[in-house]
């Protein structure tokens, strides 16, 4: 039975159209996944189901019946319910309180029997969840649960998440692909957005793929692989896991730190005596759920933030607060998480962020003026060896798409003779042809003797790269395992701070 039925759904948006015609449905008890490239319209497409857009044109049919759905609340009433990659959820009231949030007021004067319910639901579909635990103390998972029992306690039939395992540990994926079988052999429908193809085979009856705002096919999964839907997603064939030829790093240690410790913004402890080395050629990837000292550790290396104790040592040099500008002169490059606020100028146009680590030396600059020629001559030759797309020189680089404004910084950092990376998610929220192209620019640069700093929240870009992984928890490092996927759990134990999983390399 059809329990969503989407029928030549059109949205626009200023110069571009989102959604264009597309036909989408969705069975009762079916997990139906939903891929494409960065704006190829799947967020918008389930915005639209959930009540945040409305359409331009075509219809929603909800078990048959034309609806018209304006608002959440009125998705909600037709079984519909969206858990989006960013939380909802107000940290200092409780998993109980959050979920009374909303309901009809005379909820607010029974809570035994609300918790009393929610505990049937938690047995019932293997979302273990403290009632009285505040939200700050959860865990992401926890939160993520929250989430859910929330949409269940208003008796959803069909639940939307958008890139639900983003920041899981893997013990935490298994379990909620675990709840979301659980939840469909019971008859509910859900609808799973992720860029993860792995996740997409391992959890979906059925796959729609997007591409430019259009449906390219659906297909049961029994019916494709991994390498076919990278193909429809793009139109090309992509490499998916690159084959690195993993060597025996140089002896030649490039960074070292040793008992480095910061504090973060909010003047809590941030890292708590990192020690570690990254050699010539190597690529040493840093494992750990969001918000364990990743961003601080990136920040330190790179000059932006300051170290309390501790020393950072760049080809032997001690580098240690002195700066980004000496990370520069020394060979030292950044890919930052946040590529607009923290990688390029934006309202600058593309030469001038392309010159932004060189412009002060020749030939790009004669004493106290710049080279034009030789600069346009520069861009001209990047812009070719990058790929990069773009239609007018002089535009702010805002103006691009996230994987051009991505090879953009990339091709900046890379250039001249770069002995250190540090790569903080460099593919987040990029489309797997853009994540193809950062991945052998950094093996390149590996080949070519850079010693690569990987910092990410995705396992598999973990797995692909990197020659060692250290995991990083509550600003330590836990322990050090090899890059193979039989070491999956333990790497989960360690993101969750289980020192005891700690493998020898």
């Amino acid at each position: 039975m059809k329990i969503v039925e989407l029928r030549g759904i059109t949205k626009h948006f200023p110069n571009i159209v989102a959604n264009d015609r597309i036909n989408f449905d969705l069975q009762e008890g079916e997990i139906h996944a939903l891929l494409g490239e960065n704006g190829a319209g799947k967020t918008t497409l389930m915005n639209i189901l959930y009540g945040l857009y409305q359409p331009d044109g075509g219809e929603i049919r909800i078990k048959g019946k034309q609806v018209f759905i304006d608002s959440p609340k009125k998705a909600i009433s037709l079984g519909i319910g969206m858990v989006h990659q960013h939380f909802t959820l107000v940290p200092s009231f409780s998993v109980l309180e959050n979920i009374m949030l909303g309901l009809p007021r005379q909820a607010f004067s029974k809570p035994s029997k609300l918790r009393e319910e929610l505990q049937k639901l938690s047995q019932g579909y293997g979302l273990r969840v403290e009632p009285n635990a505040k939200v700050w103390q959860l865990s992401v998972g926890e939160m993520q649960r929250v989430e859910i029992m929330k949409l269940l306690y208003r008796d959803v039939d069909v639940l939307i998440l958008d890139e639900p395992t983003a920041v899981l540990t893997p013990q935490e994926a298994e379990s909620l692909f675990k709840t979301l079988k659980r939840l469909a052999n019971t008859g509910k429908s859900i609808v799973f957005i992720s860029h993860k193809l792995h996740e997409v085979m391992e959890i979906a009856d059925r796959i729609t793929v997007l591409r430019r705002g259009k449906v390219v096919n659906t297909v049961n999964k029994s019916e494709t692989n991994i390498e076919k839907l990278a193909e429809m997603m793009v139109g090309r064939k992509i490499v998916l896991r690159v084959k690195r030829q993993r060597r025996r790093p140089s002896e030649n240690v490039v960074l070292k730190l040793k008992g480095v410790r910061c504090h973060n913004d909010k003047g809590l402890p941030a890292l708590k005596g990192i020690s570690l080395e990254v050699k010539e050629g190597e690529i040493l990837g840093i494992a750990g759920v969001a918000g364990n000292g990743q961003r601080e550790l990136a920040e330190v290396v790179t000059g932006l933030r300051h170290t309390e104790e501790g020393k950072i040592w760049l080809s032997g040099k001690d580098i240690t607060n002195r700066g980004s500008k000496v990370l520069i002169d020394l060979g030292g490059g950044y890919i930052p998480a946040d590529r607009l606020r923290f990688g390029v100028a934006p309202n600058l146009n593309i030469s001038e962020n392309l010159i932004l680590k060189n412009y002060r030396k020749p030939p790009m600059s004669h004493g106290i003026s710049l080279n034009r020629q030789e600069i346009s001559s520069f861009t001209d030759r990047l812009i070719k060896e990058y790929d990069i797309m773009v239609s007018d020189k002089s535009m702010p680089v805002k103006l691009l798409s996230g994987g051009n404004l991505q090879r953009v910084i990339i091709a900046r950092e890379l250039q001249g003779e770069t002995k250190l990376i540090v790569a903080f998610n460099p593919t987040r929220g990029l489309d797997v042809s853009a994540t193809e192209f950062v991945y052998n620019r950094l093996i390149e640069s590996a080949k070519q003797g850079a010693a690569i700093l990987l910092i990410a929240g995705d396992l598999e870009e973990i797995f692909t790269l990197s020659d060692r992984v250290a995991v990083l928890y509550e600003g330590e490092i836990m322990g050090y395992v090899p890059p193979e996927e039989r070491y999956l759990r333990e790497i989960g134990l360690l993101m969750a701070g289980v020192r005891d999983a700690t493998i020898k390399t």
